[in-house]
């Protein structure tokens, strides 16, 4: 059943009234009309017609027995939206009394005069996209018109107010959450979520969205789920609340108040068999009363849902074969539409039927009907009656739907595929047809159902073959792991092409992101790619050499199978500066292929264009040659595009690659905020190694800031993730934090053994590439503890590399290693070379040479000397805020006779990485809006932030951030 509800409307499936009488008609790819009452906002869920259901009056208060300390608990969770909205996962076995208490607690909210907005999952709506979410927003129709233009088309689009693309489901989850917001201006809003595991994966995606988002709005979500489901809730952050089954007192008072007339025998038996379970206590004592007390009830042994099933199957055979067909036809329709049950029945019947003959059904408590249609009065009914029909009635059923809905030719489509039981290449040819139309549109998950369908019904062995493939290619474009894994279980059984056996691997792939230390996973997608190549899918080749790069990233490939990957790559008929290219040959040689990507990279910054690649894969090509300031710009480049799009799992690693290339330039102003929210987006998008390497590039930030716990407190976390796998980047990352964090303590013996872990090829912390961005501090670390001659054959091995790459992070830290390593009456040469290069957007690697030179010039006596380039390196270190090297070229001029001022707090000091990044956009002269757009935020949440900031900062008005930023007394 399908429910909505208006402003403070809460229901009793005993009491119906009708809410709304409209009939709205859902059209994948066209605009949705509205029969009998246009309300303006027509769903978004394709092939079915909807009626608006009515809402119960009171909450059935059967499942209310014993449940006090959880009604207590659920309105005080209501009464918090006065400090701030929250979220909340309802747990618990069917028939447990979910929706009971989320009714009563709609109740408790109405009495406070809360609006109340709510939607439910119904099993057969669980493939119609944004189904639910269209429940949720119906009150609020009226002020879509009022969202920013790019969150008002991407609901327009999504619900198919327009033939616009569906855009990225995160746009369409800042835009609700904004509506929402709104909403809340006028009352705080109450959002029930019922039958959560039924509720459609969209709807859900943008629910748990939202609920990451409730701390500043006074917004509460309650959600009800059924035990043993997964769902994107899951890893939201809400509290729970999980209801166990009545205790015995509890349950007997409720058998008691509903069948106070058992004979004792039987009301034994009755609590025996319910074992607690409201449902169970309400209904089996029908059961029961129907067989007179004598016939057999459902076995003990049985599952209770299956028992439950059972006596609701039980209670059709009573029934009369008419009523029996009726209620059959209302569990598979994907309506609720009245008129359409008694269509259909007249049609398999021939007999003519009306409302009235459902009278007994409604008797014996199996469905509710009101005037827009008929609903089941809970889902173990629906289902029950679906698993008591043959398939032949099932087909019937389906068939006789489909002759009825002439004018609706989409579900009219989805009922003829579900008619027949042998294959039928005329519907599977208009299946496909639809998956290719709402594809184009982006409804993606609709596309999959379509080819899913028209997989079955294909006649061409061929034919089914592609359309289960691309099914699987579009399930990966979701993400969708689960449909992926399904579709490619049954693809491995099909004689598939070479060509569609190609695109199985990438879509593999695709969800491995290269985790799995095997060298010759990457030498065998190069020659798979150079075979799709040849047959001319340069595409597909393309894509199968990306992901043979990212094994050379991610795994310790061997030097024969990057080659082979640049060869193939290199082969093919692909423009010089396409970024997928310069991405494969980056992450699979950034050594024998860094001038090349180096100097292609550099063209494009100097001569954008439009026409050129996205700058997102440019940004980690730099990162990955070294060519860091490079990598920050292209990365900066490419957000707003990311953002504007909605497309936040790019982000997320876009972000990530501008967190570590900032990071080694201790431009903590982008670092800060770039690592926290790439964290947060790659939690919110499941995406675990770049949430890892996210988090080991916060431990670097957190050594750079002298923050010794939230450095072990982060690399803990990112080793949690990176070592069951391999994932040598990250565990790169986290020694290079180590290290950071044990020099900035002057432990330079452990910082040694923590750098000198990525230069050991046997470690699972070394890491071909980024061990080249270390030398610097491997360097100081070796010569504060003693070690330099241990490093020799490391300095050897670099020096001979940097022959091949023109790195400017490589050469740079050379620069600063022959400098501090070399005997004191050569070292000066060293150093005259290493200030003399241009490192004008590098100055923290100038700064610590700077600061290098100043010990060094103090250790020869040359004292006065020593004070400038000391004076400069601390200048420039506070400015940058790693306060470990401040501190260490204060100690050099107190060292020297010259005393130094006590470094000024920052904002960096006082706000979190948030608020600093929320400060940074206010002070540029965005608003609060500007802001919610570009960070995924409603705009009360930024004013709530800023509202906390002024006075960390000490300022009372947004002008005065810019100043504030700079230093913050």
């Amino acid at each position: 059943m399908t429910r909505v509800a208006e402003e403070g409307a809460i229901s009793d499936r005993r009491n119906a009234t009708p809410a709304d009488s409209a009939t709205v008609q859902y059209r994948p790819g066209q605009k949705r009309s509205v029969n009998r009452g246009d309300s303006g906002f027509a769903g978004r869920a394709p092939w079915r017609t909807r009626s608006w259901p009515y809402m119960p009056a009171n909450p059935p208060v059967g499942a209310l027995f014993g449940r006090e300390s959880e009604r207590r608990r659920l309105g005080d969770f209501v009464d918090s939206v006065r400090e701030g909205g929250g979220a909340m996962l309802v747990r618990g076995e069917a028939g447990i009394g979910k929706s009971a208490l989320l009714l009563d607690t709609a109740a408790i909210a109405t009495a406070r005069g809360m609006q109340i907005l709510r939607t439910a999952g119904v099993e057969s709506e669980t493939h119609m996209p944004f189904a639910g979410l269209h429940q949720v927003l119906l009150p609020l129709r009226t002020e879509i018109e009022g969202l920013p233009v790019p969150q008002r088309d991407a609901l327009g689009a999504a619900f198919g107010l327009t033939d616009a693309r569906v855009p990225d489901p995160f746009l369409i989850a800042l835009a609700t959450l904004n509506l929402l917001g709104e909403a809340a201006t006028r009352s705080p809003v109450l959002l029930l979520a019922e039958d959560v595991h039924w509720l459609d994966r969209a709807s859900t995606d943008v629910l748990a969205f939202v609920a990451r988002r409730l701390n500043s709005e006074p917004i509460v979500l309650l959600a009800a789920i059924r035990d043993g489901f997964p769902s994107p809730l899951d890893g939201a952050g809400l509290q729970e609340l999980h209801l166990d089954r009545l205790d015995d007192t509890a349950a007997t008072a409720l058998l008691d108040a509903y069948s106070p007339t058992q004979r004792p025998t039987v009301r034994t038996r009755l609590l025996q068999e319910a074992a607690g379970n409201p449902l169970a206590l309400i209904e089996l004592p029908i059961a029961a009363e129907t067989q007179d007390g004598k016939g057999p009830l459902p076995p003990g042994w049985l599952p209770l849902t299956t028992r439950l099933e059972q006596t609701f199957t039980a209670r059709m055979s009573g029934l009369p074969p008419i009523l029996r067909t009726m209620l059959l036809v209302a569990a598979l329709n994907d309506s609720t539409a009245l008129s359409e049950t008694l269509d259909a029945t007249a049609l398999i019947t021939g007999v003519p039927v009306t409302a009235d003959d459902l009278a007994l059904a409604v008797t014996v408590r199996l469905v509710d009907v009101h005037e827009a249609g008929v609903s089941f009065r809970h889902p173990l009914m629906r289902s029950a009656i679906y698993q008591g029909a043959s398939i032949s009635q099932r087909h019937a059923v389906h068939a006789a739907l489909a002759d009825i809905l002439i004018g609706r030719p989409d579900r009219r489509l989805w009922h003829r595929a579900a008619s027949t039981p042998r294959p039928d290449e005329s519907i599977a040819a208009e299946l496909e047809t639809v998956a290719k139309s709402v594809r184009r549109r982006g409804d993606l998950l609709s596309a999959v159902a379509a080819l899913e369908h028209a997989v079955r019904l294909s006649e061409n062995f061929a034919q089914r073959c592609e359309r289960l493939v691309r099914a699987a290619e579009y399930a990966a474009e979701m993400g969708r792991r689960d449909i992926v894994v399904r579709l490619l279980g049954e693809g491995e059984q099909s004689q598939l092409s070479a060509q569609q056996r190609a695109r199985i691997v990438w879509i593999r792939e695709t969800f491995e992101d290269g985790i799995r230390d095997d060298s010759a996973a990457a030498h065998s997608l190069a020659d798979l790619a150079e075979s799709m190549a040849a047959q001319g899918d340069v595409d597909l080749a393309m894509k199968l050499l990306t992901s043979a790069s990212l094994r050379c990233f991610w795994a310790h490939a061997d030097e024969r199978s990057r080659r082979r990957v640049v060869t193939v790559a290199e082969s093919l008929p692909v423009d010089d500066l396409d970024g997928r290219l310069l991405t494969v040959l980056a992450f699979a040689a950034p050594i024998e292929r860094g001038q090349v990507v180096i100097e292609r990279l550099r063209h494009l910054a100097a001569h954008p264009t439009g026409d050129r690649p996205a700058a997102r894969l440019l940004g980690s090509s730099a990162l990955m040659v070294g060519a860091f300031d490079l990598s920050e710009e292209f990365c900066a480049a490419s957000q707003p595009a990311l953002r504007a799009q909605g497309r936040l799992s790019l982000l997320a690693r876009d972000l990530g690659a501008q967190a570590w290339s900032a990071a080694r330039l201790a431009d903590l102003s982008v670092a800060i905020p770039a690592a926290e929210e790439a964290a947060r987006l790659a939690c919110e998008t499941s995406q675990p190694l770049m949430y890892a390497i996210a988090q080991a590039s916060g431990a670097v930030l957190a050594a750079l800031r002298d923050e010794q716990d939230r450095v072990e407190s982060l690399a803990v976390a990112a080793e949690q993730v990176a070592l069951p796998i391999g994932a040598r980047p990250v565990l790169a990352t986290v020694q290079l934090a180590r290290g950071l964090a044990a020099l900035g303590e002057g432990r330079y013996a452990d910082a040694f053994d923590h750098l000198r872990r990525m230069h050991d090829p046997g470690d699972p912390a070394f890491h071909l590439a980024l061990r080249c961005f270390s030398i610097a501090e491997l360097a100081d670390a070796a010569v504060h503890s003693g070690q330099s001659r241990a490093i020799a054959g490391i300095i050897e091995e670099l020096e001979a590399v940097a022959v091949t790459t023109p790195s400017p992070s490589l050469h740079a830290d050379l620069r600063y290693a022959r400098a501090v390593l070399a005997d004191d009456a050569a070292a000066e040469p060293f150093f005259d070379a290493a200030l003399g290069a241009d490192l004008r957007r590098w100055p923290f690697v100038r700064a610590r040479t700077q600061l290098a030179y100043g010990e060094w010039l103090r250790r020869q006596r040359r004292t006065a000397e020593s004070r400038a380039p000391l004076r400069m390196a601390r200048e420039t270190f506070d400015a940058l805020g790693v306060i470990p090297w401040s501190e260490r070229a204060r100690q050099e001029l107190r060292a020297s006779g010259e005393s130094s001022r006590s470094r000024s707090s920052e904002a960096r000091d006082v706000l979190s990485a948030q608020e600093l990044q929320i400060a940074q956009m206010a002070a540029d002269g965005l608003t609060n809006r500007e802001i919610g757009e570009k960070l995924y935020l409603s705009h009360r949440t930024v004013s709530s932030h800023l509202y906390r900031i002024f006075p960390k900062l000490g300022i009372t008005s947004r002008s005065a951030l810019g100043t504030a930023l700079r230093v913050s007394a």
